[in-house]
């Protein structure tokens, strides 16, 4: 569970809390902060528009990548390197056919794909092609689900303000009736609340948590990429090593140090 994330949403939705009790009382959240019809104007038009814009079933694997969000990134760059250095050094040593074994104790099903295709003797340029469309397609659907977070944050503001307008309408129309003025006026003005909520408490922290996902995904990729090219091309470790570091902060190469194997050499 990525802590940041759950703890983001649960603050932001204590601080709107906070500043309703701080300034009534409890009782204000009832009596003052629920309508009913501006909850089906914003929450329900909002859905309704989305639901316009994708199929069925995007939209409902949308709503289930909110545990991607919410789902701790475990894998480290760093970790990623030394393993494809430690390939390198079995390459080197016991030429590329080893790879095969050594790709036995490998999880990453991206990094084991890259493997099979070397130890093959799959042309370089073919091999590059290949993991690459595999990155662009993995990207793409990535894109899609950042794609449906980012289109209700959009709607949901886009829907408060529908409601706004209809609670203006409404209220200008009943002027000579003063009571129906003040529920009018709350339709109004709590959709707008709604449609905000909507984009900046939930959507768009989520849709920004995955395109950072994302983005550290694809790096890692792209790390494979190269550091498996570099193996087939018969590199030098320590060469490789310092290739696949320039895609890392300075921070990140410091903490990798220079690898106790990284030149290993017969």
């Amino acid at each position: 569970m990525d802590i940041a994330s759950l703890a983001g949403i649960i603050l932001g939705f204590a601080m709107v809390i906070f500043g309703i009790v701080s300034s009534a009382d409890v009782s204000a959240i009832k009596d003052s902060f629920v309508d009913i019809p501006s909850i089906i104007i914003t929450i329900g038009g909002s859905l309704t528009g989305l639901l316009g814009a994708n199929k069925l079933k995007d939209f409902l694997a949308g709503f289930k990548s909110i545990k991607l969000a919410l789902k701790e990134n475990t894998t480290d760059p760093g970790e990623v390197i030394s393993n494809i250095i430690n390939l390198a050094n079995v390459s080197r040593k016991e030429g590329l056919l080893a790879l095969e074994e050594a790709a036995g104790g490998i999880d990453d099903p991206f990094l084991k794909k890259g493997i099979m295709l070397v130890v093959d003797g799959t042309d370089p340029e073919l091999v590059r092609g290949i993991l690459e469309t595999d990155l662009s397609c993995v990207e793409a659907r990535h894109k899609k689900t950042i794609g449906f977070w980012s289109k209700w944050a959009e709607l949901g503001p886009a829907w408060g303000m529908i409601g706004t307008l209809v609670g203006l309408v409404n209220m200008l129309k009943n002027l000579n009736d003063p009571s129906s003025i003040g529920p009018q006026m709350a339709v109004a003005l709590l959709t707008t609340l709604y449609g905000s909520l909507i984009a900046n408490w939930l959507c768009n922290p989520i849709a920004s948590k995955l395109e950072v996902n994302n983005a550290n995904e694809i790096m890692m990729k792209e790390v494979t990429v190269e550091g498996l090219l570099s193996i087939q091309a018969g590199e030098n470790p320590r060469v490789i090593e310092e290739k696949l570091k320039s895609f890392l902060s300075p921070s990140a190469r410091d903490a990798m140090g220079g690898g106790e194997d990284a030149g290993g050499e017969e």
